[in-house]
């Protein structure tokens, strides 16, 4: 069955054939971050998918994954193309390096994973939340409902974490 839900006014879709997908935003309903962990090389991937990028193992099985990291890199967006996100301008969507997994499986590497910066309550982050956030900043992972059986994962300042000072591109 497909999964349908609504974010922001915009109307979300997850049909049964994709079942990563589907499992992955099943365990976000519950507000459990999971990721597919290989069973032959046992390194966690995302985005979900059939075979692992490591070792193109086929097995996998669903693993509970701390949702805390650092931002790697991210992206400000000041002309939203989707119109629900245009009051909300800037926003930054966050790559952050999970705590899990990080060096894996070379010291170059991580477990990245991509989200929208949001307030702790999951509303889309205001500009003056916009301004503190850049690379190394620490986040923690929350769960915006969508409907049944569906949650987004979003990213917010980690509030009981030490933050580094963040680098932040050059503003004009």
């Amino acid at each position: 069955m497909t999964v349908t839900g609504t974010y922001l006014g915009m109307n979300l879709a997850i049909p049964e054939n994709d079942e990563q997908n589907l499992a992955y935003f099943q365990y976000c309903a519950t507000h459990d971050f999971r990721l597919q962990r290989c069973g032959n090389c046992h390194l966690l991937r995302y985005p979900p998918t059939t075979g692992c990028p490591w070792c193109m193992g086929m097995e996998s099985e669903w693993h509970p994954v701390e949702g805390k990291g650092a931002v790697h890199s991210y992206g400000e967006v000041h002309h939203a193309i989707q119109p629900a996100w245009k009051a909300h301008t800037p926003y930054l969507f966050l790559l952050v390096d999970l705590d899990t997994q990080k060096g894996a499986p070379t010291e170059h590497d991580a477990l990245r994973v991509l989200a929208n910066l949001v307030t702790a309550d999951g509303e889309p982050a205001p500009p003056e939340l916009v301004r503190q956030v850049g690379i190394g900043t620490r986040v923690r992972m929350v769960f915006v409902d969508a409907g049944e059986g569906i949650a987004i994962p979003q990213w917010t300042m980690d509030q009981d974490a030490e933050q580094p000072p963040p680098w932040r591109y050059p503003q004009e």
